[in-house]
């Protein structure tokens, strides 16, 4: 009994040590790059600071001092880039500082902490290594970050990631942005329109679940900046924000010891909107989904052949060539300006014009010409050009050379295109020769139909066929790899829903569209069809068009016209700063009518009646004239009835405020529920604020009760969206607000004091009176 006590003692003693021993570094202790197996632990082993070979690999071999995750992610390094060969060392002074070393005994990094009693030095379990003096922290890693942000760890302004020639900051307004070269700021993205208040001390963080949030005294709670497509997800994972050195920072997970990082979120969608992704006179396209970098024609040539990112140059100088300068014509390509390049160097000019006066002018570079309707020319001078080539560009670019011409040889995919053209001609005559056959076929099918089809069994044979015909002919059945190819893997996402996310795509006819990736559809492909034949023959000039459909294996998908202008959301709650978001009190009436006369057919001139189930701004969209087109409608028939409950209440984030209560009642769903949700929407289009917002402003009241509030003391103009109060017809604004009022009234829930108090919305006495509101009395009230 006494051994046994003296091994727990001892099996005790040594969990203790170990422990002891992962957590604290006593000063006088170093690392070696010779030695990569030797490491400083957190007490769980979870993070652990040591070298690392360099990635790429370099000849001779590099090394970097990092901080690791389990399975060997880097995610902090002991100075900003710093290499050292494998004589290299990291020493913990007995001075209290830490202090990089070549192996040659140079200090090539320091942490700055000599004389400032330094005792010991900790990595705990979410990364961080501490020096501290005694209890009180001295520096820390997550005080002096690299390029990386972990969860726990507050960026605040002031605070700089690096990676090459970009850096990402926090501005004291709550906007995070992207810089090249600290000068050209091409990402600068805010908060929403909700948050209006002045910040004083922001600060950015990550969610060990995957929600990067901007904190700040005066926010009562943290604002939400983006999601992780992970987030929430369960499991021994860590989520990390990354700036990489293409210029681009992602959200990455990565599964304890599994030594790999998956991205889950990218704040710039586009890489070729990076500015200097190519380097200097490199021009970025796609092949497929993934960015490649080239030269503008055979007049260039890369300044590094081994790495295509570090750009191009000239094979002959300008200067040595005066006489036979001349300009290459680039089309469907761009030279990215933002400012503050644009100050000064943009012209209202006719394309010839932009090209030429820029071949004339010696201070002159390149200029691009956009072909949008605005005339606009852009000139850049001699400096840095970066630029980005797409088939859907609506723009020339021009860049001066040495003559002739040399353009570049046609893109395997380009010559497989001119191989298919030649297919196609030949095929031209062998689809006459079978059309004609097919011609003949159908008479002679279509005559013993005449004979034929009062018979039983007949009837039933051509009613299954015909059912089959209209479901495969309604719209164009695309295969998965043809989406995949259109969308460039699904690089280009357009927004996300409930029912799924959307990304831009372009067809091969040059159509630009709109492709939803559905999600929770259990549904068999015969069933699929069959609803989207539905769909698709559902037409009307306030409803966005279906082209085709994919059905593929698990893969479901749908293909929409698409709307240039965006969404309604894109303009109520647009930022102050994109003053281009603006809509006149005669559009957004427009819109209002026009997504009124959507919904009526929807529910009542339709062949069977179609309850959208999702009504909200983010789903009505506006062409290039500001017609409204409702979108997403049918989409809640390709779900379960319990998943259709489930999506719409938890999946479908900020969309609470636009469901009727007897959603949260739990009764039956209805036509009265869009109509609700309509009203819902009307009230923010008159207001351009969200009808769930609470502010100093409404009392902290949500926006809907406090604007009933106002219209039952007849004060219009105060629930007016400020932007256009100038120049309204008041009498337009008064309907629209009592339709919208009468209509959050006009649900199949009972009118009860606790139903309205869930919609937000307390009803007033000519309310009640129209809870039998439908879609037509609404446009019929409001035309």
């Amino acid at each position: 009994m006494a051994i046994k006590f003296r091994l727990v003692l001892l099996s005790l003693f040594c969990l203790l040590f170990n422990t002891i021993s992962g957590a604290a570094i006593s000063p006088g202790s170093s690392l070696y790059a010779s030695n990569l197996n030797q490491t400083w632990s957190s007490p769980d082993s979870t993070f652990s600071l040591g070298f690392i070979p360099t990635d790429p690999p370099t000849s001779p071999p590099s090394f970097i001092a990092a901080i690791t995750y389990s399975g060997g992610v880097p995610i902090w390094s002991a100075g900003y880039e710093i290499r050292v060969d494998s004589g290299g060392a990291l020493h913990f002074l007995s001075s209290g500082t830490l202090q990089l070393v070549n192996s040659s005994g140079d200090t090539v990094w320091d942490s700055d902490t000599a004389s400032r009693g330094v005792s010991s030095a900790h990595l705990d379990e979410t990364g961080n290594l501490i020096l501290r003096n005694g209890t009180a922290s001295v520096w820390s890693s997550f005080d002096n970050p690299t390029d990386t942000i972990l969860p726990s760890q507050n960026f605040t302004v002031g605070k700089v990631l690096r990676s090459g020639m970009y850096s990402f900051q926090l501005l004291k307004n709550g906007n995070l942005t992207l810089l090249w070269n600290n000068s050209i700021l091409y990402w600068n993205q805010g908060l929403n329109s909700s948050v209006t208040t002045n910040l004083t001390s922001p600060s950015l963080i990550l969610k060990s679940i995957g929600i990067l949030t901007i904190s700040d005294p005066k926010l009562a709670t943290a604002a939400i900046f983006a999601y992780s497509n992970d987030d929430a997800e369960a499991g021994d994972i860590l989520r990390f924000l990354k700036l990489e050195s293409d210029g681009n920072v992602r959200i990455y997970s990565s599964t304890k010891g599994s030594g790999t990082k998956i991205e889950r979120w990218a704040a710039v969608t586009d890489q070729c909107q990076v500015f200097g992704y190519c380097g200097n006179m490199g021009i970025c396209s796609y092949n497929d989904s993934n960015p490649i970098c080239g030269c503008a024609s055979l007049n260039f040539e890369p300044v590094d052949p081994k790495d295509s990112r570090q750009g191009c140059k000239r094979k002959m100088e300008i200067e040595d060539c005066p006489q036979s300068m001349t300009m290459l014509d680039l089309d469907h390509t761009r030279f990215l300006t933002y400012p503050p390049e644009t100050d000064s160097q943009i012209f209202l000019l006719g394309i010839s014009a932009c090209k030429v006066n820029c071949l004339v002018n010696s201070a002159c570079d390149a200029s691009t010409s956009l072909a949008d309707g605005t005339g606009q020319c852009y000139y850049k001078t001699a400096g840095y050009l970066s630029g980005y080539d797409s088939p859907a560009m609506t723009s020339s670019s021009y860049i001066k050379v040495c003559g002739p011409v040399v353009p570049n040889p046609p893109s395997s995919l380009e010559r497989e295109c001119k191989k298919k053209v030649w297919k196609m001609k030949a095929w031209i005559l062998v689809l006459v020769v079978v059309a004609s056959l097919l011609g003949l076929t159908a008479v002679e099918g279509g005559l013993w139909w005449w004979f034929c089809r009062k018979s039983h069994s007949f009837g039933s044979l051509s009613a299954q066929y015909a059912l089959y015909e209209y479901a495969s002919g309604a719209p164009v059945q695309f295969s998965y790899k043809e989406i995949e190819r259109s969308t460039k893997k699904f690089k280009e996402k357009l927004g996300a829903g409930g029912f799924g996310a959307v990304y831009k795509g372009i067809l091969a006819n040059r159509t630009v569209v709109a492709v939803k990736r559905l999600e929770g559809i259990e549904q068999g492909e015969k069933q699929f069809k069959m609803e989207v034949a539905t769909i698709s023959s559902t037409h009307h000039l306030n409803l966005v068009r279906l082209i085709g459909f994919c059905s593929e294996g698990r893969h479901r998908l749908l293909v929409y016209e698409f709307m240039k202008n965006g969404s309604l959301d894109d303009y109520l709650f647009a930022p102050e700063e994109q003053s281009g978001k603006f809509l006149s009190w005669e559009n957004r009436f427009k819109i209002a009518l026009g997504t009124a006369r959507g919904i009526t057919y929807l529910h009542e001139e339709c062949r069977d009646c179609i309850v959208h189930c999702d009504i909200k701004p983010e789903n009505i969209l506006l062409d290039e004239s500001y017609n409204s087109k409702v979108s997403d409608f049918g989409l809640a028939k390709l779900l379960n009835p319990k998943d259709l409950r489930y999506l719409s209440l938890t999946s479908v984030r900020g969309t609470r405020g636009y469901l009727a209560p007897e959603w949260l009642a739990n009764l039956p769903i209805t036509s009265k529920s869009d109509v609700y949700s309509y009203g819902m929407v009307l009230l923010e289009t008159v207001s351009g604020r969200r009808n769930f917002e609470v502010s100093e402003e409404t009392d902290r009241k949500k926006f809907s009760i406090w604007a009933f509030e106002e219209f039952e003391k007849g004060n219009i103009k105060g629930i007016l969206d400020k932007k256009i109060a100038d120049c309204v017809d008041m009498d337009q604004v008064t309907r629209a607000i009592q339709v919208s009022f009468c209509s959050s009234t006009a649900s199949s829930a009972p009118a009860t004091s606790s139903s309205f108090q869930i919609s937000g919305v307390w009803p007033s006495a000519p309310a009640r009176n129209m809870e039998k509101a439908t879609a037509s009395l609404i446009q019929l009230y409001l035309s």
